[in-house]
């Protein structure tokens, strides 16, 4: 009997690697953006999620579901989320390593290139616990547009992680949410209903919120950003989860959303009972308070997304290079490969693109930096996160019926691999986004022609489709609503094309534009001949320390 369980032919545990170190795409991006000075902790940051230890945690984290406890056994309402031990363990060391808030406060030590590279890796091992990261990271530009408030919240979101409730000057550290959404309007927060009353006697600009929030994001933060409608129109607000006398403001939590996967972040349905908050900035100009918020959490939309290509396209090339079947190894297979191959290069892409994006933010003092991240952002969170849902489907498949298997951990990258293309605004929404930027804003279609032109003259099908899409710009239907979406990809295969061009190696430049750029790219693994898959797929197979 115990022989038929003899175990053969079986891939053996991707652990005990540098999650950075392996990514070649992603340290010449790295290379390319980030501080040098950080290399080691980048890599002590890849070996860390790539131990055995850290994927239980993350495996642990996301099989026990945090639980919601809104009374105490007094009856006292409480309103806090508890968590798996792994949970708090995951956050520290991301808050530990800085991705909640590092470029802004540890400027000019840290660099949103380096963070965003950390971001990346981190995100591989267990994406749901970097929503509170990620908020917190985003709070702090919409903050700053108002000193006077929000200076002492970003010197609170600077230092260790804490998450204890209780007043936020006594703190260690602090974290930050938001919750725009709600459940008549979705991203169309100025249908927002929301009250905002002023409050006498608590100093200026205090107020009392009334209504109800459809999606709050990480809820058992200390802080969020809020729109709420007051007496001269849709405004933003900072409020405290709990005040500075120590006693929890009005904020409920109605429930916990049960969601396809993000299953280890407690995404909570929140009641404002007359809860206190402070405005940040003037009446009525909520959106253009906030709007720096939502440009920096699409960017970790984006990195979010190539974490999770990455991690598949690890785990499938593992496999294969591990996996016979029919005399031989599956990477050694000319169809597998050039599946392999076809997810390698798309994550590649992802990385260059989101990367590239990060260090416009280190130089936002350049104009043209400036407006490439305005047009580029939408570009990116459209075609990055839309793209890798079947990247992510394609890369499961690869390793057959073990990888439709919970152990195997595709199952976990799969049911989050859609949330990026609907947080912060879904596919729709950044393509009508893209429209307002080619009505609106010549300077950073400029600044997107520019980017695709550095590699001008370097392969001839990057440079046609290049002139085809300048035609569909220069024609009157490029700002028809029913191309926005056939142009937001286009244009973002064509700076995903430029920066491999310019930066990788020759094999993956010339299989993406043989590939993508004749903008008919639909099947993964049907590459036209003649390339060299081989060589991508190595450049893309994790090896072990």
């Amino acid at each position: 009997m115990g022989a038929t369980h003899e175990v053969t032919n079986q891939p053996p545990p991707l652990t005990g690697y540098d999650v950075f170190g392996a990514d070649a795409a992603l340290v010449e991006a790295f290379d390319r953006y980030g501080n040098t000075g950080d290399r080691v902790e980048l890599e002590s940051l890849g070996r860390l999620a790539g131990s055995a230890e850290a994927q239980r945690w993350a495996v642990e984290a996301d099989r026990h579901a945090p639980v919601l406890r809104t009374h105490d056994r007094y009856g006292h309402r409480v309103d806090e989320v508890d968590f798996h031990p792994s949970w708090h363990r995951l956050m520290r060391a991301a808050v530990d390593h800085r991705m909640h808030a590092g470029p802004w406060v540890d400027a000019p030590l840290s660099s949103h290139a380096t963070r965003a590279a950390k971001f990346v890796v981190w995100s591989q091992l267990e994406a749901a616990h970097l929503c509170p990261v990620s908020m917190t990271y985003a709070a702090v530009p919409a903050l700053r547009t108002d000193p006077a408030v929000g200076d002492v919240w970003v010197g609170r979101l600077g230092a260790s992680y804490d998450p204890v409730l209780r007043p936020p000057a006594e703190k260690d550290g602090c974290l930050a949410g938001m919750a725009m959404t709600e459940k008549q309007g979705g991203s169309d927060v100025r249908a927002n209903t929301t009250r905002a009353e002023p409050v006498d006697g608590l100093g200026a600009g205090w107020y009392r919120l009334t209504g109800h929030k459809w999606f709050c994001s990480a809820p058992m933060n200390d802080v969020f950003l809020v729109l709420a409608q007051a007496p001269d129109g849709l405004t933003c607000f900072v409020l405290p989860r709990v005040l500075d006398d120590g006693t929890r403001n009005a904020l409920r939590l109605q429930r916990l959303k049960d969601k396809l996967g993000n299953r280890a972040n407690a995404s909570a349905e929140v009641e404002f009972d007359g809860a206190l908050a402070q405005r940040l900035g003037p009446e009525g100009r909520g959106v253009a308070t906030i709007i720096e918020m939502v440009a920096a959490t699409r960017l970790d939309c984006v990195l979010g997304s190539a974490a999770l290509l990455r991690r598949s396209v690890a785990e499938a090339t593992w496999h294969a290079a591990h996996r016979s079947a029919f005399g031989a190894r599956l990477a050694d297979s000319e169809l597998m490969r050039a599946v392999l191959a076809d997810l390698a290069l798309e994550s590649e892409a992802a990385t260059a693109l989101g990367l590239r994006l990060a260090a416009s933010v280190d130089r936002a003092d350049d104009p043209h930096e400036r407006a490439l991240r305005r047009i580029g952002l939408p570009l990116a969170k459209f075609w990055v996160c839309k793209r890798t849902p079947a990247a992510v489907a394609e890369a499961l498949e690869c390793l057959g019926g073990n990888g439709y298997v919970e152990e195997s951990e595709m199952p976990r990258l799969y049911r989050e691999a859609p949330l990026n293309s609907i947080w912060e605004g879904a596919g729709n929404v950044q393509a009508l986004d893209l429209l307002r930027v080619l009505a609106r804003e010549p300077d950073a279609v400029a600044a997107w022609r520019a980017e695709v032109e550095a590699a001008k003259g370097q392969d001839r099908r990057l440079d046609d489709a290049l002139a085809s899409v300048t035609s569909l710009l220069a024609g009157g239907d490029a700002g028809a609503a029913g191309q926005a979406r056939v142009l937001a990809g286009r244009m973002a295969v064509l700076l995903q094309a430029s920066l491999l061009v310019r930066f990788a190696p020759p094999a993956v430049a010339d299989a993406f534009c043989a590939s993508r750029c004749d903008a008919r790219h639909d099947v993964y693994g049907a590459l036209p001949a003649g390339l060299d898959t081989a060589a991508i797929v190595h450049r893309a197979t994790p090896v072990l320390s």
